[in-house]
């Protein structure tokens, strides 16, 4: 079984469907994964979701940041899939279980990583609508990098550093996700 460290850029924005309410309603313009059993980073243009949903069908993890509130639900409406059968780890909702609150994946990044990420997600709507699909391709590959570096860091050393009360203060929040092992159900 793979592990996919997964994340999606989207053609339009929340104020384009009607809020939040309607996320699936969302249109997909990339998709990047890392494959651990390929060691390899993958690009899904809109017009290769086909690829991606034949590679979910060997996978029994998924890694990412806020998949649960938003990548997840709107691949699940556009593959036809239910992805809610394999196993996932929401760095993001980790977090928020331990601490109570949320924290941007930038914060997070530039606290554990030392690096930034190099765009916001409407940038990514804007290198889209502009046909800067390089540059969407390479936002989006950082944004899985950067998430692959924060769990394998935290496998590795067992925490991560939290920025919290706005980041003026910093929470060493133990994980154990050690026990996240890939398992495969039915998803079609």
């Amino acid at each position: 079984m793979d592990k996919l460290v997964i994340d999606i850029e989207t053609k339009n924005t929340f104020q384009d469907v009607g809020g939040y309410q309607n996320l699936t309603n969302l249109q997909i313009s990339f998709v990047g994964v890392y494959s651990y059993k390929q060691g390899a980073y993958l690009s899904f243009f809109e017009h290769e979701l086909d690829r991606l949903k034949s590679l979910l069908q060997n996978t029994g993890l998924i890694i990412g940041f806020s998949i649960n509130r938003f990548d997840l639900p709107i691949l699940n409406k556009h593959l036809n899939i239910n992805l809610n059968v394999i196993e996932n780890l929401d760095i993001l909702d980790e977090i928020e279980t331990k601490l109570g609150h949320r924290v941007g994946l930038d914060w997070l990044s530039q606290t554990n990583l030392k690096i930034g990420k190099s765009a916001h997600g409407l940038d990514a709507i804007k290198f889209y609508k502009e046909g800067r699909l390089e540059d969407l391709k390479n936002y989006c590959l950082q944004d899985v990098k950067i998430t692959k570096d924060l769990y394998e860091l935290c496998l590795k050393q067992g925490h991560l550093m939290v920025p919290t009360n706005y980041g003026a203060e910093i929470a060493k929040v133990e994980f154990n996700w050690h026990n996240k092992m890939p398992i495969m159900q039915t998803l079609f």
